[in-house]
């Protein structure tokens, strides 16, 4: 079946479906990943968005049912040089293509993604439509002028729980959540409450590997209600969209904030940025992939690290607020995270549990067991970047 992508600025690209049939609008973004498609597909961080992906070809190794970062695929739409339909993977049950019309998701293959990505590179990310219909090309132009910009929205709204669970409680194949029932200790040393701006389950996976306890609760949670169970510390989840757009989120860390031991990543990171009074910009074509180089200037150590953010913190509204800058980009200068100076607090804007993505930032965990310890880790000169 043919599809069709109308970019904003009036190309349109023809290929051949292998999703679902329909139609869909979204922001066109690139991720430049060589494998993880399904991670990253279920990421909720993509919400609203279509991904085009760098790597050419995509499919070959399937689809199974652990490597989920979500309940469902959460991209809009998919686009590839090539499909490959005929899987090879001891632990795969079924296509991508087949993966992604039970989903209801609209993908296109054979097109020109590294023209697409120069264009996005170019020109920023843009509005798109994609389609399987036999819509003429000007008809599909005009929807993408007509279709909603996603600046400004509460997309974690969107994607967050519904209400809180306990991660032991709940059946990562499928997701679901029961009834909730009281949790022993197990074990497992510090109690941590995750707010789901659009968390990943492996975040989820790092943290009990690391001996926590982790209730999640939703965006809307209040400050009140996360101080009345008296967690060791709290973790800030990474997330789609505008983190200005996620108020209450911002007015509910700003009385978290001194109270307890904060770890924050991603979405988390620019929510608490803002809390703290930094600001936050639109990056034109942000950060999207398992590659990024970052440095930690702490440690002077350099670390490959697995990105998906469209926003960053402005690195000149830190230091006026009491922080120390700790991460830099070093592809483009942004800041990728930062520290409090008198707090027991910290974030970084990647993704420290990686999949899909290299491991060297998995001492960050560590370090927020450290912080929850001893209440104290901003003080500690090594603090964050022990290993």
């Amino acid at each position: 079946m043919k599809a069709k992508l109308a970019l904003e600025n009036g190309l349109v690209l023809t290929g051949e479906s292998f999703g679902a049939s329909g139609e869909i609008t979204g922001e066109v973004v690139f991720n430049t990943s060589m494998s993880g498609y399904q991670e990253i597909f279920t990421d909720p961080s993509y919400n609203g968005q279509i991904i085009t992906m760098t790597y050419p070809m995509i499919g070959n190794y399937g689809i199974n049912l652990d490597d989920v970062e979500s309940r469902k695929p959460q991209v809009a739409g998919v686009v590839v040089k090539e499909y490959f339909e005929q899987y090879s993977n001891f632990r795969a049950s079924e296509s991508l293509g087949s993966w992604l019309k039970r989903h209801n998701v609209i993908a296109i293959q054979g097109v020109d993604t590294r023209m697409i990505t120069k264009l996005l590179r170019t020109g920023g990310a843009m509005r798109g439509v994609l389609s399987t219909g036999d819509m003429d090309d000007e008809s599909l132009l005009a929807k993408v002028a007509a279709s909603p910009v996603m600046d400004g929205l509460d997309l974690a709204n969107i994607v967050t729980c519904e209400e809180p669970y306990g991660w032991g409680d709940v059946d990562t194949t499928t997701f679901a959540l029961p009834a909730l029932v009281p949790m022993s200790m197990n074990g497992q040393r510090f109690n941590v409450i995750a707010y789901d701006y659009g968390i990943k389950q492996n975040i989820l996976r790092r943290l009990t590997s690391y001996g926590c306890k982790v209730t999640v609760v939703p965006t809307d949670h209040s400050s009140e209600e996360i101080l009345e169970r008296n967690p060791d510390g709290i973790f800030l989840s990474n997330g789609p969209g505008d983190p200005a757009a996620v108020k209450v989120a911002i007015e509910n860390i700003k009385k978290l904030v001194g109270k307890k031991p904060i770890f924050g990543i991603c979405l988390g990171h620019q929510l608490l940025g803002l809390a703290l009074g930094a600001k936050t910009f639109k990056l034109k074509f942000g950060h999207r992939g398992a590659n990024h180089p970052v440095k930690n200037i702490i440690t002077n150590k350099i670390e490959i690290t697995s990105q998906n953010h469209g926003f960053a913190v402005d690195p000149k509204t830190l230091e006026a607020r009491g922080l120390e800058i700790t991460h830099v980009n070093l592809n483009d200068g942004t800041n990728e995270g930062f520290r409090h100076r008198e707090y027991p607090l910290f974030c970084v804007q990647y993704h420290p549990e990686a999949s899909p993505g290299p491991h060297d930032s998995d001492y960050l965990f560590k370090d927020f067991i450290q912080m929850m310890k001893t209440g104290d880790l901003v003080r500690t000169p090594d603090s964050v970047g022990t290993r």
